[in-house]
């Protein structure tokens, strides 16, 4: 799992890249920890165009980065979900908790 990190005033945009598994997602979610407390963002965009496989671990990433972004007064969006993260994240409903474009 790669992420690639990018901040504009106060949007981050993290890239991810690779599996997002259990094993990936400690790492991942540590990562974009320290990501979010150097950006203080009021809006955090997570890129998932890169990931090739998903299972319930980033489920936990996602729901993990939309309390943090509730805790700072600011919003999430996830965007270019490929199909097979897409159905992870369909057959848990996290729809209805997070925007995905």
């Amino acid at each position: 799992m790669e992420i690639r990190e990018k901040t504009v005033d106060r949007n981050l945009l993290l890239e991810l890249s690779g599996e997002l598994d259990h094993h990936a997602a400690r790492k991942a979610m540590e990562e974009m920890e320290m990501a979010i407390d150097a950006a203080v963002p009021l809006k955090l965009v997570l890129d998932l165009g890169g990931v090739t496989f998903m299972d319930s671990s980033g489920i936990a990433l996602l729901l993990r980065a939309r309390r943090r972004m509730e805790a700072l007064g600011g919003n999430l969006m996830v965007c270019h979900v490929p199909d097979q993260a897409r159905r992870v994240l369909d057959a848990a409903g996290i729809n209805r908790l997070i925007t995905i474009r």
